[in-house]
């Protein structure tokens, strides 16, 4: 059995691992490359593999850097089967269409208004070719084992977001873990990961790297947050991850609400995905922390601004209020629009909510950045621009180290580090040789690994 790195190597995006057991090949994650232009152009190059000859693409989750990359597939010929969890099913139904969507828009955007090298720019893939590549899914409950050719293969809880698993392979009397994203022990909303079983080889996210959550308390950050934005006048803006992240927002907010710890404002939520999303949430109620009480609460807080007239709206209100929109590390969406009109205003605050990949606005904003550029024009910053720590749906080097004690895993088993950036995978890999793993490396595209 081979295993060939494609993706989620030297970056936290596109993660994509090739399995290849006697004539079977299955893709372990199928998503996009973003951040850096040199690695978004990896979306646009032929894929490093036979797509004739791929029997079956499993996903760990729904995020797009792990599932973004299925339409694009499609649209190259790809009509093998895509097995993932029904809740991820569920999620890639809202958030893969509508990447499709941000595409189109984004070129016609920049075809109208000359942005672009190219005379006619054309999205990676549409909306239609999205919906059209949903139909190659087929739904497996976690723990349900499933074959392709002589592989067998089943899903375990890996918390993070809904839906996720960690995705656990046997064949040719080996047995393969791909870790995926792996949730916190102690997340307010996902359950925690699920210990591992014995493994002959694992694949690990190093996302944090060394880094550790900080020890802060999310909802006092979160006040003084909101109550300075007020005091100023000011709006708080928050780009958001769809998933997982805007339903926690509106968790916080209406619980410090009805706590009398800020005022009640107007929350708005201006992502037509992030509202399907918490939907999806309301449905597979017995995947999260929270209760129906919690979630119908939220619903009752946020006002929906499903359409682009109602988002536009928004620049009329003149008092203070909280707007919560995609995307989370500001590659797009709806946020674009309200940074243009609000982030040279000083009674401004933008508040991030999670990993910012390097590359990106959101990082460059954190770094310190006086200008951003947003659609061809450069943007000056003069808000307050802070980040809200203790949400991240990533455990640290310490929640990991912990999962991989209460797992089955051998110190001896080989371990290889995916999606982190350089310095953090390598500060993982010093790390977990500390806590007694013997055999841990960094991957690297395009390398294969023979068992």
């Amino acid at each position: 059995m081979n295993i060939v790195f494609l993706g989620g190597t030297e970056t936290v995006t596109g993660s994509k691992f090739l399995v290849e057991s006697g004539d079977t090949r299955i893709l372990i994650d199928c998503g996009l490359f973003q951040g850096y232009k040199w690695l978004r152009e990896r979306n646009w190059q032929d894929p490093p593999l036979d797509i004739k000859n791929l029997d079956a693409v499993v996903l760990t989750h729904a995020h797009l850097d792990h599932s973004g990359y299925v339409p694009r597939l499609y649209r190259l010929g790809y009509r093998g089967p895509v097995y993932t969890h029904p809740a991820t099913r569920a999620l890639c139904g809202v958030l893969l269409p509508d990447s499709g969507h941000l595409q189109e828009e984004d070129a016609r955007f920049y075809s109208r208004h000359k942005l672009s090298k190219h005379e006619k720019p054309e999205p990676l893939y549409d909306r239609q070719t999205a919906e059209e590549s949903l139909s190659l899914f087929e739904s497996v409950k976690f723990g349900e084992v499933f074959t392709v050719g002589d592989v067998r293969i089943y899903l375990q809880p890996a918390g993070h977001i809904l839906g996720a698993g960690s995705v656990i392979v046997e064949a040719e009397g080996k047995r393969v873990g791909f870790s995926g994203d792996v949730g916190r022990p102690d997340d307010l909303m996902m359950y925690p990961p699920k210990p591992l079983p014995e493994l002959d080889l694992l694949l690990l996210e190093s996302t944090y790297g060394i880094r550790r959550h900080a020890e802060v308390d999310t909802r006092d950050q979160l006040t003084e947050i909101v109550n300075d934005t007020v005091k100023k006048g000011g709006v708080l803006l928050i780009p958001s991850f769809a998933v997982g992240r805007a339903q926690v927002l509106q968790y916080l907010l209406a619980e410090l609400m009805d706590a009398g710890r800020i005022p009640k404002l107007q929350v708005f939520l201006d992502s037509p995905m992030a509202i399907d999303v918490s939907g999806i949430y309301h449905q597979y109620a017995d995947q999260h922390r929270l209760s129906y009480a919690d979630c119908r609460r939220m619903a009752e807080l946020v006002t929906y601004t499903h359409s682009v007239e109602e988002s536009k709206a928004l620049a009329d209100i003149n008092y203070p209020h909280i707007i919560i929109a995609g995307s989370g590390m500001i590659t797009g969406g709806r946020i674009l629009h309200h940074m243009k009109r609000l982030l040279s205003n000083h009674r401004t605050t933008l508040m991030m909510t999670g990993y910012q990949a390097g590359g990106t606005r959101g990082a460059h904003l954190l770094e310190g950045a006086e200008t951003v550029k947003i659609h061809g024009e450069y943007v000056p910053c003069k808000a307050r621009v802070t980040a809200l720590d203790g949400l991240s749906g990533h455990g640290d080097c310490a929640d990991i180290s912990e999962w991989l004690k209460a797992s089955e895993v051998s110190p001896n088993t080989p371990i290889y580090l995916v999606h982190g950036e350089p310095d953090a995978a390598d500060g993982m890999r010093v790390y977990l040789q500390e806590q007694g793993h013997s055999d841990v490396k960094v991957a690297e595209y395009r390398a294969i690994v023979r068992l």
